[in-house]
């Protein structure tokens, strides 16, 4: 016998369906679980155990985020297996600055209609990256709007907790006139700028996400799909203390991003020659129009994450990570000057 179809269902939002593919979740998500996460999969709130031992006096650090309109070409190219991955790691980022490590993750999809392909592809890729970074997948929220998304139209929230030892929390208080900033270079775009990258590229270019990008051997999807980086690693490969202050440069790029690390009195000044800027941003710029001050607080240039270290420490430390000395800490406006 045919089974019936729910009112609900009628309506545009199939419960069934929605159970059914929680059901396949559980593999994934232990795949990130250590000894800390306690119970399982499907109850109201995950559970961690908040033990830290070596700490003096651990403290948590939260955060949360977004992939924001990537996720436009993420619809177009038919592939998301990468965009929870930009998430976690933007996520990862954005608490690692404050000296934290990653303990555990919560994830939002929101969609009309679960489409069983993309919602797999985009847990898969959170879980990849949480396991990555030694973080728990420890639970999320699954909603099905019709009304409010249309299409094949989702939104991917994350909610990161991490903890780190109050004695060696990144607040800028460290920071002295003199330290040198070293850039690490971004895997492009990450996951800011898409709004003003898809109205030059798909819109004033005409291109389509499958077509070559001009002056690059690879497609716009593959360009524009580029995994946000995760910083972390690097981070804590370096000695205890030897980064005085860090900033992820996400939206709002150098300007609005490197002066939340630095105390008052304080502000960085940029050699704009010492930055290696992709492609990618120079080619937006040129058939969008953009000018160049708009385009270092629209997108990364290039430059993910900023340390700030001692002038003694700078040259190895950014030899050790693939980093480039850029500029100073100097005495005046908690600003960026470029010069």
């Amino acid at each position: 016998m045919k089974k019936k179809s729910s009112a609900y269902a009628k309506a545009g939002v199939d419960i069934g369906l929605g159970n059914a593919l929680k059901d396949t979740l559980p593999a994934l998500v232990r795949a990130t679980h250590g000894p800390r996460v306690l119970g399982g999969i499907g109850a109201f709130g995950g559970l961690f155990r908040a033990s830290f031992p070596g700490m003096k006096d651990p403290v948590l650090v939260a955060s949360m985020d977004g992939v924001g309109t990537k996720l436009n070409i993420a619809v177009l190219a038919g592939k998301h297996d990468t965009v929870g991955e930009d998430l976690v790691n933007h996520c990862v980022n954005d608490i690692a600055v404050m000296g934290a490590r990653p303990l555990f993750f919560l994830d939002y999809i929101g969609a009309g209609k679960l489409d069983p392909r993309v919602f797999t592809s985009v847990v898969a890729g959170l879980a990849r990256a949480c396991r990555r970074a030694g973080c728990a997948l420890l639970g999320g929220e699954t909603a099905q709007m019709p009304g409010l998304y249309r299409g094949q139209d989702y939104d991917l929230v994350g909610c990161i907790v991490g903890v780190v030892d109050r004695a060696r929390i990144l607040d800028g208080s460290r920071v002295r006139a003199g330290d040198k900033l070293i850039a690490l270079p971004s895997n492009g775009l990450h996951t800011n700028g898409y709004t003003l990258a898809r109205r030059v590229l798909l819109g004033k270019m005409k291109l389509r996400v499958n077509d070559r990008l001009p002056g690059s051997r690879c497609t716009v999807a593959s360009e524009l799909l580029r995994v946000h980086r995760n910083y972390e690693p690097a981070l804590r490969s370096l000695p205890a203390g030897l980064v005085r202050a860090a900033a992820h440069i996400t939206g709002g790029g150098l300007p609005d991003n490197l002066p939340r690390a630095l105390p008052a009195g304080l502000g960085a000044v940029i050699e704009r020659k010492k930055l290696r800027v992709p492609h990618i941003f120079r080619l937006i710029a040129e058939k969008g129009r953009v000018a160049e001050d708009e385009m270092f607080r629209v997108f990364n240039m290039g430059t993910g994450m900023v340390l700030v270290v001692p002038a003694k420490d700078a040259a190895r430390t950014a030899e050790k990570l693939g980093g480039r000395i850029v500029g100073e800490v100097a005495k005046g406006p908690r600003r960026v000057q470029f010069v």
